[in-house]
């Protein structure tokens, strides 16, 4: 009798266990594990909006031919990621639009590609911005060109309530809530930067904040990506080529698999 109330009590203590030391279990293991399903590419610019002028290109076409390659190299190598686009031709969403596609369908990241242009005509290289103020001063030229799209949009005084991409003062109102997402984007764009550098042996000019306001918006992790500058001639030339559009777009692809990889694996 006595036997049989401890083999009783015995088995009430083993089923416990799970339930007692389940506290002590990691959480993470428990979560399921993150999975990057959607990507949205945003070629800069289009339509009645040229970008930057080189001597022989205009931006919105370099930045199309390179976002239609980039989503072609996820699509046949990353087939468990869907790819949406802002564009796919020579049309111009708008500036709001743009950021709005991503939210819409729940993207999991946002690239903006673009292509760069420089009083200097000397200057030359890649560089890769997150949202951010840090060395606003020193950026300024490029987020007031970039957001300056907006004076192209009917009712945009409206539509933007009062912003004016040219007034250093209308940036204070930016609400950095994007911090949210701030390392995920500056693992991004260093991913970027570096393949560009290592790969395909370009200049790199670095990892940089700047108040886009194509960046400001998105809630997922987010970049814009300069490709060089089209007032140099030589870089013009290479990003004009076929070969450079791949080259480009490859150095892009890795970039976005490989933190892919990064994320999902943490």
């Amino acid at each position: 009798m006595e036997r049989s109330k401890n083999k009783k009590i015995l088995l009430s203590l083993i089923l416990c266990i799970p339930f007692v030391f389940g506290g002590f279990i990691n959480n993470e293991t428990m979560m399921p594990k993150f999975r990057m399903k959607k990507i949205v590419l945003d070629a800069g610019h289009g339509g009645k909006d040229p970008g930057n002028i080189g001597s022989r290109s205009k931006e919105k076409d370099i930045n199309l031919a390179v976002t239609l390659l980039v989503g072609k190299y996820i699509e046949e190598n990353l087939p468990d990621v869907e790819v949406v686009y802002t564009r796919k031709d020579d049309s111009f969403p708008t500036l709001k639009e743009r950021p709005m596609i991503a939210n819409n369908n729940k993207a999991d990241l946002f690239v903006s590609i673009h292509s760069n242009s420089a009083a200097n005509k000397s200057a030359y290289g890649t560089e890769t911005f997150v949202m951010g103020t840090k060395h606003f001063e020193a950026n300024f030229d490029i987020v007031k060109r970039e957001n300056s799209v907006i004076l192209l949009e009917d009712n945009y005084k409206e539509n933007y309530e009062g912003f004016d991409p040219k007034s250093p003062e209308s940036y204070m109102t930016f609400n950095l809530l994007s911090k949210l997402h701030f390392e995920h984007s500056v693992t991004l764009a260093d991913h970027i930067e570096t393949q560009f550098r290592d790969r395909v042996g370009r200049k790199s000019r670095g990892v940089k904040q700047g108040p886009f306001y194509v960046l400001w918006t998105p809630s997922m992790p987010s970049v814009l990506v300069e490709l060089g500058f089209l007032s140099n001639t030589t870089e013009e030339k290479f990003l004009m080529s076929q070969q450079g559009k791949e080259y480009m777009a490859s150095a892009i692809y890795r970039s976005i698999r490989d933190y892919k990889e990064s994320i999902e694996a943490n």
